[in-house]
């Protein structure tokens, strides 16, 4: 695993021909248009020999997403091994299996639908992520938030080409390490969490930060990888700030140019920039397919 300061160790790819197709159709004056659409496909996940899910997805990327989901959902452990990770793209199907025996079909029976886009499932206990949970001591520099933000939104995505997508990204400190994008924010945060389980990184040093609203999905997730402080360019929900707050997760939201709002976590944060040096989000930086993300 290695990056160079000012690049990514994985970040999207808005031109490869497999996340979007090209549609015509017309514009509100009744004028012919070509556009870009980000394209769907369907994953199912199994465990071992168990279907566990079938999750809409853009493609990229299916090994990542198979672990990160069974992590996130709490039926891999993280001191599990896998000994490996079949994908058949022709079925569209992926196997993750371990020397462990699991068996998750109690589990399974418990469901509830979250808000996350192209619905986010989350099985079992909802709470029982933050359950005896003590995220590490941390801090976020405001000249580290500043210099993310202005590094992702200049980042060229699919996120800002074709709209109808979320983007997560792992940082450390003011670099961004690794960028995943989907149809569903929990898709991508999934992606990013079985990256670091495959790669072994360490979450206790690390910032999160969404496209996306912070949900209680997104906080739950956040705090079940270890990571301390999530940050979004969107908006809240209550109980996304309640369960921040019993968590101890640092949450930020509204972040763009100069402005930010935190509603738990607050200590963590060391106010070190000037902000007559940050400038306000221009207009090119949101995504194209929305004027209001939240």
């Amino acid at each position: 695993m290695s990056k160079d300061r000012d690049d990514y160790i994985i970040r999207p790819n808005p031109n490869d021909p497999r996340l979007t197709e090209r549609v015509s159709g017309v514009d509100q004056t009744g004028a012919r248009i070509e556009t870009s659409v980000t394209v769907e496909r369907a994953l199912t996940i199994f465990l071992n020999s168990q279907e566990i899910v079938t999750a809409m997805t853009i493609g990229d990327y299916p090994e990542y997403l198979a672990i990160g989901y069974l992590l996130n959902q709490h039926m891999l452990l993280l001191d599990d091994v896998v000994t490996d990770v079949d994908y058949d793209e022709e079925l569209s199907v992926a196997v993750v299996r371990t020397n462990r025996k699991t068996n998750y079909e109690k589990k399974l029976k418990k469901k509830v639908q979250t808000s996350g886009c192209a619905q986010g499932t989350v099985f079992g206990d909802l709470m029982e992520a933050l359950e005896n949970v003590t995220l590490p001591k941390a801090e976020l520099r405001t000249s580290w938030l500043y210099a993310l933000t202005n590094k992702i939104n200049t980042t060229p995505s699919l996120y800002l080409e074709a709209g109808a997508i979320h983007g997560c990204v792992l940082a450390h400190k003011d670099e961004p390490l690794v960028y995943m994008e989907d149809v569903g924010r929990h898709n991508a945060v999934d992606k990013i969490a079985g990256w670091m389980f495959r790669e072994r990184v360490p979450a206790h040093d690390k910032i999160f930060y969404t496209t996306g609203r912070l949900t209680s999905e997104m906080v739950i997730k956040t705090v079940r990888m270890g990571i301390p402080i999530l940050i979004s360019r969107s908006g809240f929900t209550a109980w996304g700030v309640e369960l921040a707050r019993k968590a101890n997760l640092t949450l930020i939201g509204r972040a763009r140019g100069k402005r930010f709002v935190a509603l738990a976590g607050e200590d963590r944060i060391v106010f070190d920039q000037d902000l007559a040096y940050i400038e306000e989000e221009s207009a090119k930086h949101r995504r194209k397919a929305a004027v209001h993300d939240d």
